[in-house]
């Protein structure tokens, strides 16, 4: 069975599984437990941790990333005990489209990259280290958080396909689909020379 062509009630049960974890707005809730309000009304308005960063409650910024990515993680280990590999995939794009657009938030989420890095991670982890130390890399050289997600999920699913898993391959392009359109007005800055670096406190 490949993954285009998963059928079967347990799919669409890691589908919601994964969409409900992944909607779990953790930003949201960490920006509020901080003291800080609502993160959405901060920034560029995203509940992510390079938003939650602009507060300037760092704590926060680190707790989002980490549970951000956990909640991706935990939708595909879950699924693939329950159910196997494919629905593994499928609780894995679950979980993105549940950070992107959250029924709680009137399906508006985040950016979805620290998620895909949590998902890549549980499928596996060779490619979610590597995805990671390319998104680092990029950070470091050019300290602009959107320009180093976009840089590194573009190249996970090679990263895949290195390792010889093609269906993940695709899921991992269906994901960075996903990202660059979640990206597009960062995208737009970028082009611009406007994309504020990673620390700052506001967006334009």
């Amino acid at each position: 069975m490949t993954f285009a062509n998963i059928l079967g009630f347990s799919s669409a049960e890691a589908l919601l599984l994964g969409y409900l974890l992944g909607s779990i707005p953790f930003g949201l809730l960490f920006t509020w437990a901080s003291g800080a309000g609502d993160v959405r009304k901060v920034g560029s308005g995203n509940i992510g941790a390079t938003n939650v960063l602009r507060t300037g409650k760092r704590w926060a910024a680190a707790a989002t990333l980490i549970f951000d990515a956990s909640k991706g993680a935990a939708a595909v280990l879950l699924a693939r005990k329950l159910w196997g590999e494919d629905a593994a995939m499928v609780a894995a794009l679950g979980a993105i489209l549940g950070h992107l657009f959250p029924l709680w938030l009137g399906f508006k989420g985040g950016k979805g990259f620290a998620t895909s890095l949590g998902v890549l991670l549980a499928l596996f982890w060779p490619v979610g280290l590597l995805t990671a130390a390319t998104w680092l890399a990029a950070a470091l050289i050019w300290r602009i958080s959107s320009l180093s997600a976009l840089i590194a999920i573009t190249l996970s699913p090679l990263f895949m396909l290195l390792f010889g898993h093609s269906n993940a391959a695709i899921l991992s392009a269906i994901v960075a689909i996903l990202i660059f359109v979640m990206h597009r007005d960062n995208i737009q800055r970028l082009l611009k020379g406007q994309e504020p670096r990673i620390g700052a406190k506001s967006v334009s």
